[in-house]
């Protein structure tokens, strides 16, 4: 865990020597390297939670608390060293705002390409100059947002995944975490239908989206109000709005479109299975009862895993249970 903390945990003189450097930046072009940072340290954590999920019980209860203790040294030490980069440029991140109405104008004039100088020496800006300053005062306050929005996201997601472990593992479930890319919900059940056959899984994940989709389009009676509920646009035809819902399968069976609540209603029908879906923000949810008495799907919800929005992991028994 040392090394993977390298780039993080630096020492004084090491984040003196950062700070010294980045002066050479402007807010932009930190707050944008921060991010970046913030969310290096978000898939560090799934990575180093994906490690320690192996063993017994308890070896991976030992492991999880090293891993919470190490991330929050690691994101302490983070947020510390941004913060003293920022405050190299006269932005106290600490409360949002900068020492003072004066460095703020003259950090957003920076940003903007205006000459900083004295109010009584400094001439009339032109229009340009105020375009810029405009746009640069908007790319602080959404820059600023953006770090309160990933604080609160790393906030959140410790929350949900704290309950969602309290919920599973007395059952003797964990979590196996899936790639966050727009593929999760089919890469979790096609995770699931391999844990059934104890191999590979007789469906890919592009195959269980062309299903969904040609399910849903061979049953458009059942799916169409459900989409219509969320899609609907006054003054549509109906020609418009059955041509929409082609453009929709269309996106199921050909791009990384995220799956939800009419996908899972579909996967249901297509693979004849039972689905409960676990949450830590949400009650959990049972899908196709009618299958209950087969095999069945396991998946869990999260509200609050990444920046980019919900996300499905695939739930399955703790090893040496």
């Amino acid at each position: 865990m040392a090394d993977e903390a390298h780039i993080i945990d630096k020492s004084s003189e090491e984040i003196s020597e950062i700070v010294s450097q980045e002066k050479q930046e402007n807010l932009e072009e930190v707050l944008s390297r921060h991010r970046n940072e913030t969310r290096d340290l978000q898939n560090k954590e799934v990575a180093m939670k994906k490690a320690a999920a192996k063993g017994s019980k308890a070896e991976q209860k030992a492991k999880k608390k090293q891993v919470d203790e190490e991330i929050s040294r690691l994101s302490t030490k983070l947020k510390e060293r941004q913060s003293e980069e920022l405050a190299s440029l006269g932005y106290n991140s600490s409360n949002g705002s900068q020492k003072g109405k004066g460095n703020l104008d003259d950090l957003v004039k920076a940003i903007a390409g205006v000459s900083v100088t004295n109010q009584s020496e400094q001439p009339k800006l032109s229009k340009s100059a105020k375009k810029h300053k405009k746009r640069a005062e908007q790319e602080v306050a959404r820059e600023q947002r953006i770090q309160e929005e990933q604080s609160q996201i790393v906030s959140d997601r410790m929350i949900e995944d704290g309950k969602l472990e309290k919920k599973l593992e007395p059952l003797g479930f964990t979590i196996n975490e899936i790639k966050p890319d727009g593929h999760c919900l089919y890469r979790a059940v096609e995770n699931q239908l391999a844990l059934q056959s104890g191999g590979s899984s007789p469906y890919t994940y592009q195959e269980l989206r062309q299903m969904v989709a040609a399910y849903m389009r061979e049953h458009v009676t059942d799916f169409l109000p459900f989409f219509l509920s969320e899609n609907m646009a006054d003054g549509e035809s109906e020609d418009s709005l059955t041509e929409r819902f082609e453009n929709y399968c269309k996106e199921i069976e050909s791009t990384a479109a995220w799956g939800g609540q009419l996908e899972l209603g579909a996967l249901t029908h297509c693979l004849k299975q039972h689905i409960t879906v676990f949450s830590g923000s949400f009650p959990d949810v049972e899908m196709g009862k009618e299958y209950k008495s087969g095999s069945s799907i396991m998946l869990s919800y999260h509200r609050h895993a990444f920046g980019l929005g919900e996300h499905y992991n695939s739930v399955v028994p703790i090893l040496g249970q």
